[in-house]
């Protein structure tokens, strides 16, 4: 896409002589590879501006809402601008009076390269997430989804770089303001597992959105402790669980120029790391059980203490006090991010004086279940704080 061809929002398949019309010229979003394509050098824009746009009209898997993929500005954890790409969601029929509220939508791990973008993907990755978006769409939200920086869009995505991923999910919501006009300026930030994190993050980013009214963030499983993951998994010797580590230290790696994952990982697992960060999450990655925790990280204990440092400053969600209301959702049977880990963030938040964070805990849940079993607690909490009323939900 070249910085100098400008055209109206491309619609993809019919949009209707009755969709809404999206706001002033912008590039169509065209890929290379698995990567979106963006102006080189990127032209300077505020954040949430949008780059390029292209509508894909009613999509299917989504009840018929009109889909749109985009890319916008925002600002990385250096106060860089950069591109990120996601998804924008707007549920079929009438708006009603003041526009639809937003729901920006953090999602889980999916991997670090680009074809993991849940923008390029029919089911936004997860047949799981997709039925979570379809239910905030039926509950009259309009759902913004940030793919977060480096996923599908050049360069390494900054895996649970919690400033990064923060600023995007903010960003995508003034991004949506610009291509669909009307909508609410009520938002709110929701997402699971690293998308809690990032919900989270964003929760003490809102602020960047001034002429927007930032009314609540929903965190479910959230990854946190991230100080303590690296020194876990070698630890208890789990090589189904590095495709995180390594998911973790190129992240890091991204933001930190000392960080050098090919460096840290031994010879005799380069390729098999090569090949975990170059496909998607797969259950269990088989070629990983082909070696050892110590054959992939042989870090002596001075090194983790440090990586596991800096991991931590850079994506623990519970270092800095949210001042808006927060609602965190935990199941009790979550192997992934383990519920004594959530109580100590709602703890840590409380102790530093978030004036105004719930949590629940689903027993017997795990950490995908949670989704489902708590959307009904959710769609009241978003209620509640200016949302949408949803009468007689049904978990």
């Amino acid at each position: 896409m070249a910085a100098t061809v400008l055209a109206a929002v491309t619609c993809a398949s019919g949009c209707g002589s009755d969709a809404p019309k999206a706001a002033g010229p912008v590039a169509a979003v065209r890929l290379a590879g698995h990567t979106y394509q963006v102006p080189r050098p990127l032209p300077p824009a505020a954040p949430g501006a949008l780059i390029a746009a292209t509508d894909h009209g009613p999509a299917p898997l989504f009840d018929g809402a009109r889909r749109w993929t985009v890319l916008y500005h925002s600002v990385d954890a250096h106060g860089t601008d950069i591109p990120v790409s996601g998804t924008v969601l707007l549920p079929a029929g009438p708006a009603p009076e003041g526009g639809l509220p937003v729901v920006s939508w953090a999602h889980g791990t999916t991997g670090v390269a680009d074809q993991c973008a849940p923008s390029q993907a029919a089911d936004l990755g997860s047949a799981v997430y997709a039925r979570q978006v379809r239910r905030l769409l039926r509950a009259g939200y309009a759902v913004a989804a940030s793919d977060y920086p480096g996923l599908g869009t050049p360069g390494m995505h900054t895996y649970l770089v919690g400033a990064d991923e923060g600023n995007a999910v903010v960003d995508i919501v003034t991004a949506a303001h610009r291509l669909v006009p009307g909508l609410s300026p009520v938002w709110f930030a929701m997402g699971h597992s690293q998308g809690g994190q990032a919900a989270l993050f964003a929760a003490n980013a809102a602020r960047r959105a001034p002429e927007l009214r930032f009314a609540g963030g929903v965190a479910i499983a959230p990854a946190s402790h991230l100080g303590a993951m690296l020194p876990g998994v070698i630890a208890a010797h789990e090589s189904s669980a590095l495709s995180f580590v390594l998911y973790s230290l190129a992240g890091l790696g991204a933001t930190d120029p000392s960080v050098d994952v090919r460096r840290l990982v031994g010879p005799s697992a380069a390729g098999t790391a090569q090949e975990v960060l170059g496909t998607c999450l797969k259950a269990g990655y088989p070629a990983l059980a082909r070696v050892t925790t110590e054959q992939m990280l042989p870090l002596g204990p001075a090194q983790i203490t440090e990586l596991g440092g800096k991991l931590s400053a850079h994506g623990d969600p519970d270092r800095t006090a949210i001042q808006d209301p927060v609602l965190v959702v935990q199941g009790g049977q979550d192997h992934d991010v383990p519920a004594q880990w959530t109580a100590e963030v709602v703890g840590r938040l409380r102790a530093l004086g978030s004036p105004a964070i719930t949590d629940r805990a689903y027993p017997g849940s795990d950490h995908d279940q949670v989704l489902g079993r708590s959307v009904c607690d959710v769609l009241a909490f978003l209620a509640a704080h200016g949302g949408r009323a949803v009468p007689g939900c049904t978990p």
